[in-house]
């Protein structure tokens, strides 16, 4: 498919899947979380990872506080995503507690997360990251997301696989209206290891 034909049938499906997210009702989206959470606790790529990045939800996406919480629960180390909002840049940084959450500053996506100028703990920087939580607005069984569209999380990724020898393992946490039958991609697109949904198989 020529570029141009990808970015325009991205745009087609993210504005179809915005639509179907917003048609979602709270309890809905609450029990879905509820049921993932529980997925992502007792899933093997978890249980061993010691270094975690995870987002922080937006009104769309899979509701992550619960996870956070047993993140710190487990002795693990949490990082959360720091977007440069002028460029396509992100660093994970290394979040205290879960109650820290609520004191960071909003950004304009109306998220959490530490202010431009603060200095954390980063994630590549300091040893890499075993596991790192997806975000998207779609995701086929193949493993294809589909993101926003600012490139963050591909760009992040690239880092990651020139910075660590052991690539970190990503799982996507997705509602099952977010799982299409193919999502369009084109060769700057990084792959997902794994989706998980409410019917997904776990290992």
């Amino acid at each position: 498919m020529a570029a141009a034909a990808v970015r325009s049938a991205k745009q087609n499906l993210r504005a179809k899947l915005k639509q179907r997210l917003q048609a979602m009702s709270t309890e809905e989206r609450l029990r879905q979380s509820l049921l993932l959470t529980q997925k992502v606790i007792s899933h093997s790529q978890y249980q061993k990872s010691k270094r975690v990045s995870i987002f922080l939800s937006m009104q769309d996406e899979i509701e992550t506080e619960e996870i956070i919480k047993d993140i710190f629960q487990q002795g693990k180390t949490c990082f959360i995503p720091q977007y440069q909002f002028q460029s396509n840049h992100m660093e994970m940084v290394k979040l205290a507690s879960p109650e820290e959450i609520s004191l960071l500053p909003k950004t304009s996506w109306n998220i959490h997360q530490p202010a431009e100028g603060e200095v954390r703990e980063e994630a590549l920087s300091t040893g890499g990251l075993d596991l790192i939580f997806m975000p998207g607005l779609g995701f086929d069984k193949h493993g294809n997301r589909l993101g926003r569209g600012k490139g963050y999380y591909d760009t992040y990724l690239k880092r990651c696989l020139r910075q660590q020898e052991v690539k970190p393992y990503t799982m996507a946490l997705a509602f099952k209206e977010q799982i299409c039958l193919q999502v369009p991609v084109d060769e700057s697109d990084m792959k997902v290891d794994e989706v998980l949904y409410e019917d997904s198989s776990t290992s």
